[in-house]
């Protein structure tokens, strides 16, 4: 179950509740549209990204006093060479997401709101330089980035060490918010394959990797030894972590 305040989601809400109510900052949830092994829809990391905003804003309200409205995902991931050609992922170009933002931040910014946080479901995504511009564009708007995936460590909840695209981790987190979606009887075991090249898998250099060679079943992790509890205990400490973000970028000052 997510713990929301009622008027936090537009994805059911309606202007005549929210036209009365003050809003003090959005969440913009983000993810992509791509394959997640054999078991895990492909709006995974859009259902992860919307679900984790709702429920950190409903105990930012319910904790802290402090309302946001939650704003419908955007469903276009950047995508690696290899997974590009599998039917219906969709790759969606840096300038793409770049003029999706700022149009998003302009109506906002149009509108008074002043702060906005990304909530990114996608590992190959990445703002940071387009929340420079737009800072330089709009100075008095707060934008932050958050990468739920990344706001906890996972070792304490996950057994899997590998664990980067459809594993235990998101699986065990769709589990608990959506088990109606999932068949875990159809996965695959995530197997994957590093670089020939040393240096890449120690991170001295960065290229994308061809999801077709590293990756058997588009998974990279075991998703066998998920569970809802798993995912119910973790997603717990990110939204309690996360609510307190939203609590101090809307009642603290950042210097």
């Amino acid at each position: 179950m997510i713990a929301k305040q009622q008027h936090t989601d537009l994805m059911t809400e309606n202007y005549g509740n929210v036209r009365s109510i003050a809003y003090e900052y959005a969440i913009l949830p983000w993810g992509a549209t791509e394959p997640h092994n054999y078991h895990l829809p492909y709006m995974t990391d859009c259902y992860l990204a919307h679900d984790v905003a709702v429920e950190s804003a409903g105990k930012a309200w319910s904790k802290y006093g402090v309302r946001g409205m939650v704003l419908p995902p955007i469903p276009l991931g950047s995508q690696n060479p290899g997974q590009r050609q599998l039917p219906f992922c969709i790759h969606a170009r840096y300038e793409t997401q770049r003029l999706v933002l700022t149009d998003i931040v302009e109506s906002l910014h149009f509108q008074g709101m002043r702060k906005l946080v990304i909530m990114n479901g996608h590992g190959g995504n990445n703002f940071k330089s387009m929340i420079r511009d737009l800072t330089v564009d709009y100075p008095d708007m707060l934008i932050a980035n958050c990468d739920w995936f990344a706001v906890e460590p996972r070792k304490d909840y996950f057994e899997e060490e590998l664990d980067d695209h459809a594993g235990e981790q998101e699986t065990s987190v769709m589990l608990h918010y959506h088990p109606e979606l999932i068949d875990l009887s159809m996965a695959g075991g995530g197997e994957s394959h590093p670089f020939n090249l040393s240096s890449l898998n120690k991170k001295v250099g960065w290229v994308p990797r061809d999801w077709s060679k590293s990756s058997v079943d588009t998974g990279v992790g075991n998703p066998r030894k998920s569970t809802a509890e798993k995912g119910d205990r973790y997603i717990s400490v990110v939204t309690d972590k996360i609510a307190l973000l939203l609590y101090e970028l809307v009642c603290k000052d950042l210097y």
